[in-house]
């Protein structure tokens, strides 16, 4: 008798998480090259601000940020990337910019979800945000307290804290930081 057997490969979606300007973006980008999808939370809310020709500013997206999860849920933001995640040709994909345990558990519905938080000191992650300049990137310390307290909010401390790794990113430097998530997200394809 002839027997048929089915391969499922479950995509790997990695999530990182961390504070505004602790490196998300940096790790994101430089991970590009090892041919995984980056899908950008950031985006996703940023896209639904221009569909409703909102400025693209800090309070802004942070408003919209809270709206969706009002209306649709904790997990909003996560449903915007959902069909990016189906559509991805790649079985590695990361998720830059997770905020809450409700988001992960949507992601949940997509593939096999690793939690990689990374950490930096306060002045380090404002001195970041300064020198990256996205539209909604604090200028002053107030404005970065006002994100800070808006992201601990919305439950950002709870993903950080059950990441499946950690990286601290207050003495790397931008390839340590890239190699370093590099060689955890190795280790669980493996």
């Amino acid at each position: 008798p002839g027997y048929i057997f089915v391969l499922i490969l479950t995509k790997l979606i990695v999530c990182l998480t961390g504070m505004p300007g602790a490196g998300k973006s940096t790790i994101a980008d430089g991970l590009k090259s090892k041919g995984y999808d980056i899908i950008n939370m950031g985006n996703a809310v940023r896209a639904e601000a221009k569909n409703r020709n909102l400025e693209p500013t800090g309070p802004n997206l942070g408003k919209l940020m809270l709206e969706l999860r009002e209306k649709n849920g904790q997990g909003a933001v996560a449903e915007l990337v959902a069909p990016q995640i189906e559509n991805s040709k790649s079985n590695v994909i990361i998720i830059d910019g997770i905020r809450s345990n409700a988001e992960i558990e949507v992601l949940r519905k997509y593939g096999t979800v690793k939690l990689l938080a990374i950490h930096a000191s306060t002045n380090t992650r404002f001195g970041f945000l300064k020198q990256r300049g996205r539209s909604d990137d604090p200028q002053t310390k107030e404005n970065f307290e006002e994100r800070d307290n808006r992201e601990i909010g919305v439950g950002i401390s709870n993903s950080i804290a059950l990441s499946d790794e950690t990286i601290s990113n207050n003495n790397l430097t931008k390839d340590e930081l890239i190699e370093h998530s590099f060689k955890i997200i190795e280790g669980w394809i493996e």
